[in-house]
């Protein structure tokens, strides 16, 4: 599964960070393509081309605030979660979307 995710918390800063690690680790583990990009206090860190959007499967927003470019993911698969599901529990997170999306 090729994953796109934007992680955004209140502060931009720990949590945004935490999350994106987490995700990332999961998507390794259980053999995903993954790219997090982060948007907190120092602004878009490791920004999704369109390119990256289109050869998706899905977009994963694990965010507590607006975010910037939204409409990159129109006509996407979106599934937005809190940014805590994303912190402490990843692998179930995309254990349920894959299932979802082969459902």
């Amino acid at each position: 599964m090729k994953i796109v995710a934007v992680c955004a918390c209140p502060t931009g800063v720990a949590h945004t960070y935490m999350a994106k690690s987490s995700l990332e680790q999961a998507a390794l583990k259980l053999g995903h393509e993954i790219k997090v990009e982060a948007q907190g206090a120092l602004g878009i860190e490791n920004e999704i081309t369109m390119d990256e959007v289109k050869e998706a499967d899905v977009v994963i927003l694990a965010i507590e605030v607006g975010i910037a470019k939204m409409d990159r993911f129109e006509n996407k698969p979106t599934v937005k979660v809190a940014i805590q599901s994303a912190v402490k529990s990843p692998e179930t997170l995309l254990k349920k979307i894959e299932e979802k999306l082969q459902g």
